[in-house]
């Protein structure tokens, strides 16, 4: 009866196959469009997520870095393939998996004082979609961080859970980054590695030359630290196989021409050596005393617009060394839009502190509200960008609790590393904890000069590294407990 069960279900596969496969034939002989020859792959995927999900997972994580950036319907319709469809597969099975056995996600994880931060944001941007002004962008806002919380922030709890898994998940992300980075690189060669041409180096990878350096800068530090227990007792070819992708990664970020990817890397550093001297509870409280103190001194009389920008000075530089001269010169145009942007967020904060405008709400808001001195002939907007803080994001768009929850999280993310390195007994375990805080930590200061953390890369990036400081709280207590009972710790 089972063999006959089993005929029938191989019946039905080959069936299901070849209709997928002439159709997917016919699609593309009647319209021409080769988009459809992606169907037979995502059949294939979608057997393999109801065969062995964690397998379909594993390729999931593979496909964020490469996956572009394609526009439909006139280009009003966008979406990431191949990475947004698996995260909506993933959005459903969780679905199903949690509508089976809610108890399916462990009580460990709901404990952790990361996963309730990120709950509590996750339900003050319900409140703020429902008293949003623009409600159908906010919708769309919601949607997002839902399957990307699903994706990145609750699936990794049952990926990661051995050694392994932690090397897996490196590899499984380090390989697509670093083909990425070649790719761009040979054609920013094309253009003579110029300044004003990495936009146009980048292509369809990435969103754009800050959304490339955000990705490599927050991956460069975990590479640096964690990569080490992995080859130090290797061979002599995989060490130096090793130099090379450091080499690549350091010419991506330098060719990135992003002056906040370098602040970041130097951020993770202070950050990876804080932590190693129990130092990092300090670095946090006064990272925010020194914002408020030079919030406070521009508020003064108005200080502020004594910075405004002088028409003849200030543009757009052509090369990344009279960029940087003219970032402290005040000079600088993306420098001064920014302060325009940011001016314009504090003020208009002002009419709607607690819930915000709503989520997507910014660009619809903010031009009234900003001090006409500080525009610049990019202050137009056209590509309906945002404040370039994700504070102010925050701020604007979902009111204080929602800047003042990611503030927290920020404070508590870095002090809870700190607990589980010197909990660690394990060497590997804690070169991880290392190397995703300065992860996080490069990410946060990418984020004070943009918002990316809801984009499906920085998100990967922030998302995971922050479930697997949840992991690896679990793992250093188990490992406490261990060695209480006089168990043998086991060995990479």
């Amino acid at each position: 009866m089972l063999t006959g069960a089993i005929h029938i279900k191989e019946r039905w596969f080959a069936a299901a196959s070849f209709s997928v496969l002439f159709l997917t034939i016919l699609a593309v002989t009647l319209t021409g469009s080769y988009y459809f020859l992606a169907v037979p792959f995502a059949y294939l995927y979608l057997v393999l997520v109801g065969i062995n999900w964690k397998t379909a997972y594993w390729i999931f994580l593979f496909t964020i870095p490469p996956s572009i950036q394609l526009y439909f319907a006139g280009d009003t319709l966008s979406m990431t393939l191949p990475d947004l469809p698996m995260m909506w597969l993933f959005l459903g099975l969780f679905v199903v998996m949690y509508a089976r056995d809610p108890k399916v996600i462990p009580e460990w994880w709901w404990r952790n004082p990361l996963v309730m931060i990120v709950i509590l944001q996750f339900l003050w941007t319900i409140v703020s979609v429902i008293f949003s002004k623009m409600v159908f962008y906010s919708v769309k806002f919601l949607l997002v961080k839902t399957w990307l919380l699903v994706a990145f922030f609750v699936f990794p709890i049952w990926i990661f859970q051995e050694k392994k898994d932690f090397v897996k998940g490196f590899f499984v992300l380090l390989v697509p980054i670093t083909i990425t980075i070649v790719i761009i690189l040979v054609h920013h060669s094309m253009y003579n590695f110029a300044f004003h041409k990495i936009q146009r180096a980048i292509t369809q990878l990435y969103y754009n030359h800050v959304d490339y350096s955000t990705v490599i800068s927050q991956f460069f530090p975990l590479l640096l630290v964690s990569c080490w227990p992995l080859i130090r007792k290797r061979h002599v070819f995989i060490k130096l196989a090793f130099a090379v992708v450091v080499a690549i990664f350091v010419l991506g970020i330098g060719f990135a021409y992003a002056r906040a990817a370098v602040v970041a890397v130097v951020f993770a550093i202070v950050i990876g050596v804080a932590i190693r001297m129990r130092l990092v509870n300090l670095v946090m409280p006064a990272f925010y005393a020194l914002i408020i103190l030079l919030l406070s001194l521009a508020a003064d009389n108005n200080r502020y617009i004594d910075y405004r920008p002088n028409f003849e000075h200030t543009f757009m530089r052509r090369n990344f060394t009279d960029h940087i001269i003219a970032t402290f010169r005040g000079t600088d145009m993306s420098s001064m839009e920014r302060l325009y942007r940011w001016i314009a967020a504090v003020r208009m904060s002002k009419d709607r502190p607690l819930t915000g405008y709503g989520p997507r709400s910014f660009y619809f808001y903010y031009k009234p509200y900003a001090v006409t001195s500080f525009r610049t002939y990019v202050s137009r907007n056209t590509e309906q960008s945002t404040s370039h803080n994700y504070f102010l994001y925050m701020l604007t768009e979902q009111g204080w609790p929602a800047m003042i929850l990611y503030a927290i999280l920020m404070v508590v993310i870095f002090a809870q590393a700190q607990k589980i390195y010197h909990r660690f007994k394990d060497k590997f375990y804690r070169c991880v904890t290392v190397g995703l805080a300065m992860t996080i930590a490069a990410g946060f200061i990418n984020n004070f000069f943009s918002e990316l953390i809801e984009t499906h890369k920085v998100a990967a990036l922030f998302y995971i590294p922050l479930v697997m400081l949840v992991i690896l709280d679990k793992k250093s207590r188990d490992e406490q407990k261990a060695i209480a009972e006089g168990k043998e710790l086991a060995k990479f």
